[in-house]
């Protein structure tokens, strides 16, 4: 029998579906992908669902890949074919989530980086602690976040996108409130009753009223986000496969400084 690695429960129309890996900081295993994919779709199409909340367990949201798979991956002669699948394994969770007809609402406890930060921008609202951190440290890695990217750009535009893609830096969640990726920052302890309060109110809304508001909020932001997103998939494999992804990838693991090669 497979590890469970997510958790869903359905109460009162609300699907909470929550990250649950905490002794591996929530980090994305194929697997764990694919389990939280199935839960998002069969929360998706269940008629009796009228919101969806993506949280996790610990206290770390998602800390992105599993290096340790990635770097299995890396070492395997079909390696190419191996970072595609996961890619679009993931671009296939992102889609699930951007496309569901509910509003989806991500609960940040805590940090989110790489891969997480593209679960948390796949959803209509982020509701964050104000002690938690968003973060993109792919390029200090020598890969790119070509998953995340479209979503930060349609998120908080370019200028912001460029802060958080290149410095590779931690971005506390006031300052994403301002950047307009965090809709609302509270203290860890109000996380939860703050959660109450957006779900009753969106829980009064007519089912069929949010499902045509978000469709038009795609439309009117003329973004194709699922066109890129399929792109950014092969952008994102083919990434990994150039020396400086293995290097910043070993180098990461082995806790040493990177040596990168001249472009």
């Amino acid at each position: 029998m497979s590890e469970i690695l997510v958790q869903r429960d359905i109460e009162n129309g609300v699907a909470q579906i929550s990250l649950d890996r905490p002794t591996r900081r929530n980090a994305l295993t194929r697997a764990m992908i694919g389990q939280l994919t199935q839960a998002v779709r069969e929360s998706s199409s269940d008629p009796q669902v009228r919101l969806i909340t993506l949280t996790a367990s610990g206290s770390v949201f998602c800390a992105g890949m599993d290096l340790a798979e990635m770097e299995q991956r890396a070492s395997g002669k079909d390696g190419p074919e191996q970072w595609l699948e996961d890619s679009m394994v993931y671009c296939d969770l992102l889609l699930a989530i951007l496309e569901t007809p509910q509003p989806t609402m991500a609960l940040v406890q805590g940090p989110a980086v790489a891969g997480g930060v593209g679960i948390v921008l796949a959803c209509d609202l982020v509701l964050a602690a104000d002690d938690a951190f968003f973060s993109l440290p792919e390029a200090q890695r020598g890969i790119t976040a070509s998953m995340v990217t479209p979503l930060l750009v349609f998120r908080s535009g370019a200028g912001h996108a460029s802060h958080l893609l290149l410095s590779g830096q931690r971005v506390l969640t006031t300052t994403m409130s301002h950047w307009g990726l965090c809709h609302q920052v509270v203290p860890a302890i109000q996380l939860a009753s703050a959660a109450q309060e957006w779900i009753s109110s969106i829980l009064n809304a007519s089912p069929a009223a949010l499902a045509a508001t978000k469709q038009q909020i795609r439309t009117c932001s003329q973004a194709d986000l699922v066109e890129q997103l399929r792109q950014a998939a092969h952008h994102s494999a083919q990434s990994r496969g150039s020396a400086d992804a293995r290097e910043g990838l070993q180098a990461f693991l082995e806790k040493r400084k990177p040596q990168w090669s001249t472009r």
